[in-house]
């Protein structure tokens, strides 16, 4: 199969042009928003513990934190000798250059900041947020796969793709791969479970060790960065942080079990 190159500029209105990620990124946005909503709903949380105001408010700050945290991160673990000889640029956000793993670790940190100053519970919101976050997800690799980028390494196999910029040989199209498995698929699952009863925080501790064996998995089909390589082996960056991030899940999930720490709350 030969890539299509469809066109990464949804639409051209003059000098602006809407480009295809940016909408995903926008899509992503509005389907937490709105199923965030519907869970707190369905719980009895909303009005009652979280208010529109306090939602909205805490909204804008988890997206915040997604674009510090992504930035940081990308800059520090994906490129830290470039920009460090180029300090400014890690300012053009525009430019491209995120990491999920600092996307996530961005907004825990910023709304836990404000769940204390609000005094919302944290955990029960955090459970609701990451139990859409697949979604998000989902419409960033269609958004990768549109612009061309993170394509896969070589392969025969008969659904190959030549992307532009990668070369005439046909490769794994790994940003389809992701997007079943740690966006879709993971998000079914965390979906379909939402109205049973776990303690607080589990279905963090389950998005945790979903992801990071979903993105471990599928690094094993992803060409590495360009400008860092496999770091030892067969070892990616991708996999080095996802491996962290399948500890702290799977610690997460051991304590909750045996210990029956935190308090159980219902579904929705």
């Amino acid at each position: 199969m030969v890539w299509s190159g469809i066109d990464p500029v949804a639409l051209q209105l003059g000098p602006v042009a809407i480009h295809w990620y940016g909408l995903m990124y926008i899509a992503g946005f509005f389907a937490t928003w709105y199923l965030v909503r519907l869970q707190l709903k369905q719980a009895g949380l909303w009005e009652t513990r979280v208010s529109n105001e306090a939602y909205e408010g805490l909204f804008t700050t988890l997206i915040l934190g997604v674009i510090l945290g992504g930035r940081i991160a990308y800059v520090l673990f994906y490129n830290f000798g470039y920009y460090i000889d180029h300090p400014l640029e890690a300012l053009y956000i525009w430019q491209g250059g995120m990491s999920f793993h600092g996307g996530m670790i961005g907004p825990l940190v910023t709304g836990w900041w404000y769940c204390r100053k609000h005094d919302l519970p944290f955990l029960e919101l955090a459970d609701r947020f990451f139990t859409v976050a697949p979604l998000g997800l989902m419409f960033g690799r269609i958004g990768n796969f549109i612009n061309g980028e993170l394509w896969g390494r070589t392969t025969d196999v008969p659904w190959g793709m030549v992307f532009p910029h990668a070369g005439p040989d046909p490769r794994h199209p790994s940003q389809l791969y992701e997007m079943a498995l740690e966006g879709l698929l993971l998000f079914i699952i965390l979906w379909l479970v939402r109205k049973q009863v776990w303690p607080a925080g589990a279905r963090v501790a389950i998005f945790l060790t979903g992801y990071a064996v979903a993105r471990i998995f599928c690094e094993n089909f992803r060409e590495p960065d360009e400008q860092l390589g496999f770091l030892f082996g067969s070892v990616t960056m991708g996999m080095l942080l996802s491996s962290a991030m399948l500890i702290v899940g799977l610690a997460w999930l051991a304590r909750l079990w045996l210990g029956r720490r935190g308090e159980p709350f219902s579904g929705g």
